[in-house]
């Protein structure tokens, strides 16, 4: 009888763990995710911009919804495919990450950038721009300063300027662009009012 309880309590413990799993699947291999991308992207002709984020991650939040942004989304989908990898969560959340990104994010020279970390390729892998600022002449191939999500104007130029140089998005469009992505700088201080000293009215 004791016997008959144990197996019964087993079978059912199965079926909970086993619903549970399938409840929440595992993400995609990094691997996965880039080819499809870039078949994607050689059969549409277009680039693929690979982003690097993470669900704690607020910059990270604001580059996709102003990736999303009607006025911004139909030049970017015109000529990009859009990719994302999620990395660096934190111990409870590991399971949303893509397996191999970080190895992707550390070949590509992203690891030490912050994020979110952002990559222009074209159909068959080869880097054509990134997210970090290097002095003039310095290679792909070296780490920068990372702009994560375009705010500031010499962010928003230097993002608009990739755009520029890796797509077909015409100059009106640029300006659209320009205006969502400063729409991300943070709201100023507001201003300190010096405290009146007591009796001197």
């Amino acid at each position: 009888m004791k016997k008959a309880i144990f197996i019964f309590t087993a079978i059912i413990f199965t079926g909970i763990t086993n619903s549970f799993a399938q409840t929440t699947p595992a993400m995609p291999a990094s691997e996965t995710v880039l080819k499809e991308a870039y078949t994607k992207a050689a059969k549409e002709n277009k680039k693929v911009m690979l982003i690097f984020h993470a669900s704690w991650c607020g910059w990270c939040k604001k580059m996709e919804a102003s990736l999303a942004d009607p006025t911004v989304k139909k030049s970017i989908d015109d000529n990009y495919v859009i990719a994302t990898l999620d990395v660096q969560e934190q111990p409870a959340k590991k399971n949303l990450e893509n397996p191999g990104a970080m190895e992707v994010m550390t070949k590509l020279k992203g690891d030490k950038a912050g994020l979110p970390f952002w990559v222009v390729l074209d159909p068959k892998g080869t880097v054509l721009a990134d997210s970090q600022v290097r002095p003039a002449g310095a290679s792909l191939n070296t780490y920068g300063e990372n702009v994560g999500c375009p705010a500031s104007d010499s962010e928003v130029a230097f993002f608009t300027n990739i755009l520029k140089a890796t797509s077909k998005i015409n100059d009106e469009q640029l300006a659209l662009i320009s205006k969502r992505f400063a729409m991300n700088r943070p709201a100023p201080a507001p201003a300190k009012t010096a405290a009146v000293p007591a009796g001197t009215n």
